[in-house]
């Protein structure tokens, strides 16, 4: 730490995101937008030539054969990267983010942030020690209506929390793509490279992130129903879960790839003693507000009468359309900013998915899978 951050944009790296890939163009796009960084080298594939035409694609001034020469390299030039960002398949989350926390470089990963969950706890003491910024890019925490959700929880408007409904679902796994060439499906379906689970790792950990950072509680326990619809596929493709929070509410969770018609399908309902609230992803810039016996009230991103958080999520006037790449690069834009302020001795001021957040997720994965191998029965949600 210590680098003059304060003149310039700081500079990035990239591991995986090559040829091929949908997510590394995204948070490519993402760190991008604000200006505040721009990506000057990467480790884009695990194959040589695949590594090369992917950087040169992108015009990168650098490109290395592997993450840990990139690491070794970066750290050690006076032009090096100010963090870097890992998007490989999730089996290489963790041993990349070691590499680079070690040599001194801030860390934003996609999720979830590990393989296993003895590896998220081991992230996490790496982190602490290393008082670097670790950012997690569960995206969805970046929309304005979802920061004005959340808000609106804090305020009390919706009194105390009783029942939360949340889903994600999609169609895109129906049949088994894994074995037609789909690359994306393939490393998805696979337990080497995903872990132990498959729609929860992939979409249900963004659904349970989605509860937690709204509702500002943590769930307590749960009981999960895993299944696998697809022949031969070796990991879940749906699950169905009843959940407990902290403060005693009551929730329902379900993520699926098999559901017929069905695209990015993430929404999210929160019932309190006072009123409720609706959001969903594919219309991501409108937000219900819903008190008994009365009309409904509808916010849109941007309204002079939003939350200050939910105006600082914002770019353009209402009415106009944010979405995806907006809310990703929300992540980043705090992200950045802390990483300028720990650079200059200052404390982080946080407010986007963290080590602690990865940890979270890795957690639910573990209990969830543990929880429908027992026949659904109840397991808490505790370290």
């Amino acid at each position: 730490m210590g680098r003059n951050v304060s003149n310039r944009r700081l500079r990035a790296g990239i591991v995986g995101g090559g040829k091929g890939s949908f997510i590394g163009a995204v948070h490519r796009v993402a760190a991008e937008l604000d200006g505040q960084a721009e990506v000057v080298a990467g480790a884009m594939s695990t194959d040589p030539q695949r590594a090369e035409e992917s950087a040169r694609a992108w015009f990168l001034d650098r490109s290395y054969a592997s993450y840990e020469e990139m690491a070794e390299k970066e750290a050690n030039r006076p032009d090096g990267i100010d963090f870097v960002i890992v998007a490989t398949p999730n089996h290489m989350h963790y041993p990349v983010a070691k590499a680079f926390l070690e040599h001194g470089i801030h860390v934003v990963s996609d999720k979830p942030m590990s393989f296993s969950l003895e590896e998220a706890k081991e992230e996490v003491a790496l982190a602490e020690r290393s008082n670097l910024i670790f950012a997690l890019t569960h995206n969805y925490t970046g929309y304005p209506m979802v920061r004005q959700a959340r808000d609106l929880v804090r305020s009390g408007a919706l009194g105390e929390i009783r029942k939360v409904l949340v889903e994600y679902i999609q169609d895109w796994l129906m049949g088994p793509e894994e074995n037609s060439g789909n690359k994306q499906a393939a490393w998805r379906t696979d337990p080497t490279k995903s872990g132990i689970a498959g729609c929860v790792g992939d979409i249900g950990t963004h659904a349970e992130n989605l509860l937690e950072f709204i509702t500002g509680q943590k769930i307590a326990s749960l009981s999960a129903d895993l299944s696998t619809f697809v022949q031969g596929r070796q990991l879940d493709d749906d699950a169905n879960m009843l959940l407990r929070l902290e403060n005693g509410a009551k929730g329902l969770l379900t993520c699926s790839q098999i559901a017929a018609g069905e695209e990015n399908n993430l929404s999210i309902r929160v019932y309190g003693t006072r009123a409720g609230l609706e959001w969903h992803q594919m219309e991501p810039n409108t937000l219900l507000f819903k008190q008994p016996g009365q009309p409904t009230q509808i916010y849109r991103t941007n309204g002079a009468y939003t939350s200050d958080a939910a105006k600082a999520a914002a770019r353009t006037p209402g009415g106009h359309p944010e979405g995806f790449y907006e809310a990703f690069a929300n992540v980043y834009k705090l992200a950045i900013a802390d990483i300028r302020r720990v650079e200059s001795g200052e404390k982080p001021l946080g407010g986007y998915p963290t080590v602690y957040d990865g940890l979270r997720g890795m957690l639910f994965i573990t209990k969830s899978v543990e929880s429908s191998q027992k026949g659904a029965t109840w397991v808490d949600m505790k370290l």
